[in-house]
């Protein structure tokens, strides 16, 4: 099942506070007395994609020695050169202390920033997609979708009670769900599940509220916190029944069979970026996150591969490893690429579907050899921002990457100068 996010409250002045953001709500569908009548926009929407590589990437592959518009394309960046106008480059950006329990932890905190991941005391908070899809999502089927491509990685995205929301990682399922219509009889016994659902939460609601008179001032803060995700529950049960009985896009795209092999690297991310780009094309979804997985084995259909990835990311500057782990990142880099053109490729409104949706693609780790989760490798593409150039900030002295964030989410129509431990509501290299 495609992970549907939540929104909070009904009241058209509601306010959203969390992870340091502070938001009026727009008017959801699920506020207005008839669901789904909200008036057309002309302008084409926004989009956001965030896509992490567990692993890393070799740095001295990707950084050139010198920033600004006339860098000197390296191995990986040689892949994008006829994209160069479409993205920018960063480095020297990080979250604060992320050394947690083990060294890749950091992928939790990816979106989120939250410090010491996995260590005693931590809690994650909703990550920064999550706050758009509250924000943005009631316009769609899928508010967001969460996908990965298996093999140890783990889910990027978090909710509002920063729990892991996890990666939906079968291309079969995730096409069913995304463009096949059931039939009459499936639609409706869906809907009767539905508003089952719905009178079981009247009950256990119901059931709750009986307990709150006896309870202390810290359970009641807990309890009302459960009445909050009901709450979500209910608007979310209510939006699906109206999705329901709606016709899913009709598509040229064959349903996908699910690759076996689950060390086919390639097969897997290419299905997934296929699928990535119907949802956007057909409007089904406008927020979407993608763990590109961190495979403990020899990835297959790789030729001149013959080690373990993780293993290889641990190179130690070893020249044997970093040549085979070079073969493995320029395939990904070429996926990449592929999917940018595409976006590119696709007119909408006048422009580019590219330029309608900002992609994220990037790392939790700087140099996964060490296990460093600073100067992170970061790309931003499209998003009508403009291009072309590699901006280094200070090395030693990181920028958060939560500046990245409030911009990006900015975007989004999030009303907000500050996200996790942002320190400024702008970043330098990112301009409109």
């Amino acid at each position: 099942m495609i992970h549907i996010s939540t929104f909070r409250g009904l009241s058209r002045r509601s306010v959203l506070k969390g992870a340091g953001v502070a938001l009026a709500l727009p008017l959801f569908d699920a506020m207005s007395p008839v669901f789904g009548k909200a008036p057309k926009v002309s302008s084409s929407p926004n989009r956001f994609v965030a896509m992490n590589a567990a692993l890393g990437f070799h740095g001295p592959n990707l950084f050139p020695e010198k920033e600004g518009k006339d860098y000197q394309n390296t191995p990986y960046l040689e892949i994008l050169d006829d994209l160069r106008s479409d993205f920018t480059l960063f480095s020297g950006l990080s979250h604060a202390n992320q050394q947690g329990s083990s060294g890749h932890t950091s992928e939790i905190t990816w979106l989120t920033g939250v410090e010491r991941p996995g260590l005693a005391g931590f809690r994650n908070t909703i990550s920064i997609d999550q706050v758009m899809a509250r924000n943005i999502g009631a316009s769609t089927r899928f508010p967001s979708l969460n996908l990965g491509t298996g093999g140890g990685g783990q889910s990027i995205s978090w909710d509002a009670n920063g729990v892991s929301i996890p990666c939906q990682g079968s291309p079969s399922k995730i096409y069913r769900e995304l463009f096949v219509q059931g039939t009459e009889k499936e639609v409706e016994q869906q809907v009767s599940n539905l508003n089952r659902g719905k009178s079981i939460l009247d009950v256990i609601l119901g059931d709750a509220k009986s307990l709150r008179s006896n309870l202390g001032h810290r359970d009641k803060e807990k309890l009302d916190q459960y009445f909050s995700s009901v709450r979500e529950f209910e608007i979310r049960l209510d939006q699906n029944k109206e999705w329901a009985r709606k016709p899913k896009p009709d598509v040229s795209y064959e349903e996908p069979k699910d690759v076996q092999d689950r060390y086919d690297l390639l097969a897997r991310q290419k299905l997934m970026y296929d699928l990535m780009t119907l949802a956007i094309k057909t409007d089904s979804t406008r927020v979407i996150t993608f763990s590109l997985g961190a495979f403990n084995a020899v990835p297959t259909n790789i030729d001149g591969v013959k080690t373990d990835w993780h293993n290889l990311s641990h190179h130690g500057k070893d020249e044997n490893k970093i040549d085979e782990l070079e073969i493995i990142e320029k395939e990904e880099f070429s996926l990449f690429a592929e999917f940018l053109r595409d976006l590119k490729n696709h007119k909408e409104n006048g422009s580019s579907l590219l330029t309608n949706t900002a992609v994220l693609f990037g790392s939790n780790l700087g140099n996964a050899s060490s296990h460093d989760w600073r100067n992170l490798p970061i790309i931003v593409a499209g998003g009508g921002y403009k291009h072309g150039s590699y901006v280094a900030h200070d090395a030693d002295d990181n920028t958060p990457l939560c500046n990245l964030f409030v911009p990006l989410a900015r975007r989004m129509g999030v009303k907000t100068e500050k996200f996790g431990s942002s320190t400024k509501s702008t970043i330098r290299g990112l301009e409109s």
